[in-house]
């Protein structure tokens, strides 16, 4: 990476942490500048505003869940193992990304348009990822539900909540907490249990 590369990261983590800290609205380039040692000026040479770093942010989210969504989907061809790696993809995000998670579902309302729309695309799409793998599952006899959009909403939900109590040094393991998120996953979905 070049020092410049090096320097742009810097200045994204440090608007991660304090959007989460004190909110992008109450958040500053002065104070981006000041959290890496950069005067005001100077910050604009490697990011073109606060709005920049915002949509950096949650754009890279959004791609990387869809990136994890898709490999953990095309790794196998049954619809429980599709849809419990899938889940368990969606957990180890959340639970290693704590901070884009908590950006990512609070600042929406920050995004300018065009970008929030370009944002809500991606949540729907990853969304639908979901619901097609709980569609597919009911198709072929794997899972019983009266809704696959309400089972998507509450599988997301499960993830989506792990970023804000799961701790690397807590009692559960990061690889504790994905297979059971999973089993919760199969279990919403009515699929049988394993013997």
């Amino acid at each position: 990476m070049t020092v410049s590369g090096s320097r742009t990261e810097g200045i994204r983590a440090a608007a991660l942490d304090l959007f989460t800290r004190l909110g992008y609205g109450a958040t500053t380039m002065a104070d981006i500048g000041a959290a890496v040692g950069i005067r005001g000026p100077s910050l604009y040479k490697h990011v073109a505003s606060k709005q920049d770093l915002l949509v950096q942010i949650m754009t890279d989210t959004m791609d990387n869940l869809l990136a994890l969504h898709r490999v953990a989907v095309d790794s196998s061809s049954d619809p429980t193992e599709r849809l419990r790696r899938a889940t368990e993809a969606h957990v180890r995000y959340h639970a290693r990304h704590r901070q884009e998670a908590f950006v990512g579902n609070r600042e929406i309302r920050s995004l300018a348009e065009p970008h929030r729309t370009k944002i809500l695309t991606r949540r729907a799409e990853y969304e639908a990822g979901f619901r097609d793998l709980v569609t597919e599952g009911v198709a072929a006899g794997c899972f019983s539900v009266a809704s696959a959009r309400l089972a998507s909403y509450a599988i997301l939900d499960l993830g989506m909540g792990v970023a804000a109590w799961f701790r690397d040094d807590g009692e559960l393991t990061e690889d504790t907490v994905a297979w059971q998120y999973g089993e919760f996953a199969l279990s919403m979905v009515g699929a049988p249990p394993r013997s």
